[in-house]
């Protein structure tokens, strides 16, 4: 039983079991969409999160980089040829370098300055996506090829949602062991005091940097493996709206809970799909579930139903 509530086993083992059996109650390709829309935003989740929920640093422009990952692959493999799998690792670089150069700045404010920067970087992005018509086709999108590793092509959606499951798996494994890491204790150091953090001799700067670029490229692998998923992309992957739904993801998982990102993703994904039925009342729903959510478990979901447990087995 102990090992069911340790994350790095229990935790990645029920992942996996939900992975594995999940198909068996998909009954077409449509579910298995939504299943695969839920797998990308998941991963974005847990990379923000390590950003937002561990090192204490906001973002309101992360979509910019999922369109900057889309987009880098989309553009190398339909206008230069390249293959799929090493266009995906290039955009990845490159979106990690460009975190890198302009984190260093960014991340010295705090607060709402940073809030404002990290807004105006995804603002600036998703315009340079949409007049730069030539390269990447402007606001009517582009095509994108369809993805091969080494001489296999994912042919339907069941195929994909074992790749993306896997990723997913996999994302969770490395966000859960870097939290466990020296590095995963300077961030929640930083989090909780930049200058008792320095004193103690962690490098804030550093470490805040690091995390960015990390959940940077995570962000551009889910960018790149959804262009070619879809074959199709929009400027719209990288508009603010997006980047807003994702912090809302974290939060309402539940923020410094990796699993918590998982289920936020999961369940604002989902939801939209069931509150369909109710026609002119689904944005009014959603929105009032959203706020009962925040009011009454203002920890996110699984930290406060994770504290109620404890509270009652004690």
């Amino acid at each position: 039983m102990r090992f069911l509530l340790r994350p790095k086993t229990g935790g990645l083992a029920i992942l996996a079991a939900v992975i594995a059996l999940l198909p068996l109650v998909l009954d077409n390709a449509f579910h298995f969409e939504i299943a695969i829309t839920i797998g990308f935003n998941a991963i974005v989740c847990v990379g923000l999160n390590l950003l937002i929920g561990y090192a204490g640093q906001i973002s309101l422009g992360h979509a910019a980089f999922v369109g900057l990952g889309a987009y880098g692959a989309g553009v190398l493999t339909a206008s230069h040829g390249w293959d799929p799998l090493a266009a995906v690792g290039a955009a990845s670089i490159g979106t990690g370098l460009l975190a890198f150069v302009v984190a260093r700045p960014i991340l010295r404010l705090q607060g709402h300055y940073l809030a404002m920067a990290t807004l105006g970087l995804g603002i600036i992005i998703a315009i340079v996506l949409n007049i730069e018509d030539q390269i990447t086709g402007g606001p009517d999108g582009m095509l994108v090829p369809p993805f091969s590793a080494f001489g296999w092509e994912p042919s339907d959606e069941r195929q994909w949602y074992w790749l993306v499951g896997g990723f997913l798996w996999i994302s969770v494994w490395l966000a859960l062991n870097l939290i466990g890491s020296p590095v995963g204790r300077a961030l929640r150091a930083v989090h909780g005091s930049e200058v008792a953090a320095e004193v103690v001799g962690v490098d804030t700067t550093h470490y805040k940097v690091l995390i960015f670029t990390v959940s940077a490229v995570l962000a551009s692998l889910v960018g790149s493996l959804s262009a070619f998923y879809g074959m199709f992309i929009t400027p719209n992957i990288a508009s603010f709206f997006n980047s807003i739904e994702f912090v809302v993801m974290v939060v309402l998982g539940g923020m410094a809970s990796t699993f918590g990102a998982v289920v936020g993703a999961a369940i604002l994904t989902l939801l939209p799909q069931a509150l369909t039925v109710l026609e002119d009342y689904e944005h009014l729903i959603f929105g009032l579930i959203l706020m009962g959510v925040m009011i009454f478990m203002p920890r996110g979901l699984l930290p406060t139903l994770a504290g109620l447990r404890w509270r009652r087995r004690r």
